[in-house]
């Protein structure tokens, strides 16, 4: 099958022996509707549009309640965060609906949807005091730093156990490991691991505010927090390396300036008459103008999080599903998510705003599809656009695909950006 990687990380083993030694007479897990509600009584959000003002007003009086200091904050350890959270599809078939596609497998943008509120109260856990019911911090996902998949089909009908905590904390930043299992003839099988970045702002979600320091307590957790280190470097370089900051390796302008010339029209050719202006498209290619789709979205009330911006997760979802269709409709056949990479959440998407969406098939190698989905709003009334996020999936095709060509120096550039996402997703897994 060409589907012929799977990457579980074994669950951080001493958290789940720790965490996990419950038995069938073990309490019940918490499902995703109590996941939503939690946070809502953590924040304090009012479940009524009309009295967001007033939800928003109150929360400024938390503002006494952070620290001035991380120091001032007591550690914690990962077990304390550590949260099992159950979607029940096998037990409760009145929520498999909301769940299931056309293929009869899991919507892959609603589980985006649970990772994102799960990771949110993970880091809430970890931050709890145990006096204060509300919490002082506004906790925003700032990056799905990646998500693996180890299996192709998520079946709509088994249980899922989702589990987590945080791995590693910064002064203001925390990283949330999760996992997804489903449940397969009495066992929990992985599905996938998913890395997220969340940060801690004050109330009104204006600056940022410290959060717990976090004490690894065995050589594995030590190796956890160390991972969480190295991914923040990993992050830095990648980003330092962007190609809107330095130009492309000698490798990389070689891998261009070959596609180039292998677009010119040879026929043209008389002694050093090559016209630049006639490109042909080499066999079994496809423009990179030509793969493209865009979708606009209205962000309703019923669409925003706890601090009454939209919901990251619901940005994933659509944005996900645009990148999906664009793969399918390039493919020809049915696409299969393979990794979720580098989503950055440059700027918050407020409710009212209209979403453009635009996907982009950047890369392309054998079976796999590279996708760059870059979403933007538009404010009617300035008429002006701000870029909030740029997502990046990694599809396998059940077919080869056709080769994507640039044609301009720009499409090369996404081109090469889409060829590095595509390594890096390649290299872990």
């Amino acid at each position: 099958s060409a589907y012929r990687f799977c990457i579980m990380r074994k669950l951080p083993s001493v958290l789940a022996r720790t965490l996990t030694s419950g038995t069938s007479a073990s309490p019940r897990l918490p499902d995703m509707s109590e996941v939503r509600s939690k946070l809502r009584d953590i924040v304090g959000a009012s479940t009524n549009w009309r009295d967001h003002v007033q939800a928003m007003q109150e929360r400024k009086a938390l503002h006494t309640l952070l620290a001035k200091r991380q120091e001032d904050l007591p550690p914690r350890r990962m077990k304390d965060s550590y949260l099992e959270v159950i979607l029940p599809l096998g037990s409760q078939p009145e929520i498999r609906e909301k769940y299931l596609n056309v293929h009869n497998s899991v919507r892959f943008g609603r589980i985006l949807e649970d990772l994102d509120s799960l990771g949110v109260l993970i880091c809430y856990t970890h931050t709890k005091q145990e006096m204060q019911q509300r919490s002082p911090l506004s906790i925003v996902t700032a990056l799905v730093d990646k998500i693996n998949l180890c299996q192709k089909i998520i079946h709509p009908d088994c249980d899922i156990k989702f589990t987590g905590n945080v791995s590693w904390v910064g002064k203001t930043s925390m990283e949330v490991r999760m996992h997804m299992l489903q449940l397969h003839d009495g066992d929990y099988s992985p599905v996938l691991d998913a890395t997220f970045v969340m940060v801690a702002r004050d109330p009104e979600n204006k600056r940022p505010a410290f959060v717990n320091p976090l004490i690894p307590e065995s050589p594995e957790e030590e190796e956890i927090f160390k991972q969480g280190e190295l991914n923040k470097l990993k992050r830095t370089e990648f980003s330092t390396a962007s190609l809107l900051k330095m130009a492309p390796t000698a490798e990389e302008r070689n891998i261009v300036h070959d596609m180039f010339l292998n677009t010119l029209d040879s026929r043209q050719e008389g002694e050093g008459t090559v016209s630049f202006r006639s490109r042909k498209l080499p066999p079994n290619s496809v423009w990179m103008e030509d793969a493209k789709l865009k979708g606009l979205q209205i962000c309703h009330p019923e669409e925003r999080n706890i601090f009454n911006r939209i919901f990251g997760g619901f940005l994933m979802r659509k944005a996900f599903e645009l990148g999906w269709a664009t793969a399918c409709s390039y493919g020809g056949s049915r696409p299969f998510i393979v990794s979720v990479d580098d989503i950055m959440f440059q700027k918050p998407v407020e409710v009212g705003s209209l979403l453009l969406l635009s996907g982009q098939v950047c890369y392309t190698e054998k079976n796999y599809i590279q996708i760059r989905v870059h979403s933007e709003v538009y404010n009617a009334n300035t008429r002006e656009h701000h870029t909030t996020n740029i997502f990046h999936f990694t599809f396998i095709s059940e077919n080869e695909v056709p080769q994507v060509v640039p044609k301009t120096y720009g499409e090369s550039m996404l081109y090469l950006d889409g060829k590095r996402h595509f390594s890096a997703v390649m290299e872990e897994i």
